[in-house]
């Protein structure tokens, strides 16, 4: 089945046609021919939407949505009006319904839209399932969100490489997580009650890294008042977290390879041999295999085992969810109100390209969740008085975004122009009232924000 429908409407006749197209149409219908007797088959756990005429008996199709909508907050209601209706529906999808439909209707047109709505029930239930998860989870999946197949592996590989207690290269791009998943790799190690060392091998100068790895002695250098232990020693009995390890200078590859090979490190500027034992993690935003400059003998002594970090882009899924946890963390930390992430927000960060990955994402949802005058495309894009104009903006999202943002904002100038006149407004833009209305439902555009005392409706 596509999906469980509450169909609700006081004419019999049109009501069992109805249901019958939609049985065709493989969904599964609850018919009811009054709002009352609808209500009773409404509980919590109501896995469907709900298809209601307006104009009933006793209570219509706007106060059951309203009551519906109390039980189960954003459920998606479809409401079936008369010609004479439609600018009552459309205040009513302001105020929650998910579309309106005109009679007489086209089959095929309910269908679709009964679809749309079926499917964001879906992702309401599964978004409330795994909030609902999140909060009673523990180990892996409290530390790694995501639900989709390639998070699911990763989780798999990585426990079953934190068990082995081998070498590993993590690959990732940039803010896709890597340290993250170092330290779970460790704390689900056998070495996870002694010491996880991370050192990001392209953050420190050359003629500092080799004391920073090895330690050093007393007067090795200029200004080495006193002994210092190094990273290698540090981890001794626990985990090395390499970041960036594609950025060690040649010279000291050797010296990590033999101190690998030996399990001895020497201080810099000393000469007795210290043993180690411990684990190499590192972690690479390139192919150590094809990297110029990387020495291969060191590549096979690390690679024993490897985990690849799928880039935000791949794992459409999780963003959703990736969002809301951060933005929630915030919002809890700081004492404030979360607002509701949107439908039109879901698809512009799941049209985005995400190039920052997951730290991108963490930002942008900390900047909604303390910001309330910002939308999710205000975190994603610099507003235009924030920017160069002549820089490009936007340019990630797909083509479909790309328009709907411009034709949003087409809208919002020309309400600012004319402080809200709506004919000035039709006649600027040549559009219909009515499409000119379910834009700026569409977009959620609220045109008192543009008017003065002035304005004429």
């Amino acid at each position: 089945m596509r999906g469980t429908v509450l169909l609700v409407d006081d004419e019999a006749l049109i009501r069992q046609s109805t249901e019958q197209w939609l049985k065709m149409a493989h969904f599964d219908v609850i018919s009811c021919d009054s709002a009352e007797q609808a209500l009773k088959v409404l509980d919590e756990q109501f896995p469907g939407i709900i298809v209601t005429d307006v104009r009933m008996p006793g209570m219509d199709g706007l106060e059951l949505m309203e009551v519906a909508r109390q039980r189960i907050p954003e459920l998606p209601v479809i409401l079936v009006t008369g010609h004479g209706d439609v600018d009552m529906a459309i205040k009513a999808m302001r105020n929650g319904a998910y579309d309106f439909i005109e009679k007489p209707f086209v089959p095929e047109r309910l269908v679709e839209t009964i679809n749309r709505a079926c499917e964001k029930r879906q992702l309401m239930l599964e978004n409330l399932r795994l909030q609902q998860s999140f909060s009673s989870q523990s180990g892996i999946d409290s530390r790694i969100i995501g639900i989709s197949p390639s998070i699911q592996r990763l989780k798999r590989d990585l426990l079953k490489s934190a068990d082995q207690d081998t070498n590993v290269i993590i690959y990732g791009e940039t803010g896709s997580g890597k340290e993250l998943v170092a330290q779970c790799l460790h704390e689900y190690s056998g070495r996870s009650e002694h010491n996880f060392v991370p050192i990001n091998c392209g953050a420190i100068p050359d003629s500092l890294i080799e004391s920073e790895l090895f330690g050093h002695e007393p007067g090795a250098f200029t200004g080495a008042a006193k002994r210092r232990i190094g990273k290698f020693e540090y981890a001794d009995n626990g985990t090395l977290f390499l970041d960036e390890i594609e950025s060690m200078p040649a010279n000291l590859q050797v010296k990590i390879l033999r101190a690998l090979q030996e399990g001895l490190i020497e201080r810099l500027g000393g000469n007795k041999q210290i043993p180690v034992d411990l684990r190499i993690i590192a972690a690479s935003k390139v192919d150590l295999r094809t990297e110029e400059g990387f020495r291969e003998d060191l590549y096979y002594r690390l690679n024993v085992s490897y985990l690849r970090l799928p880039p935000l882009r791949e794992r459409q899924e999780d963003i959703p969810l990736l969002f809301e946890h951060y933005a929630r963390q915030a919002a809890s930390q700081h004492e404030r109100e979360l607002r509701r992430v949107t439908d039109q927000d879901i698809r512009n960060m799941q049209q985005y390209s995400w190039p920052g990955n997951v730290r991108e994402l963490k930002n942008a949802a900390v900047r909604y969740a303390l910001d309330g005058g910002l939308s999710v495309a205000d975190t994603l894009f610099p507003r235009e008085s924030d920017i160069d104009s002549d820089l490009p903006v936007a340019d990630s999202l797909s083509l479909a975004a790309q328009v709907a943002n411009f034709e949003r904002d087409l809208i919002c100038r020309a309400l600012k122009q004319h402080q809200g006149n709506i004919k000035a407004i039709m006649d600027q833009l040549d559009l219909p009232r009515r499409t000119l209305n379910q834009k700026m439902v569409k977009y959620d555009i609220n045109r008192a924000e543009f008017l003065d005392d002035d304005t004429e409706v």
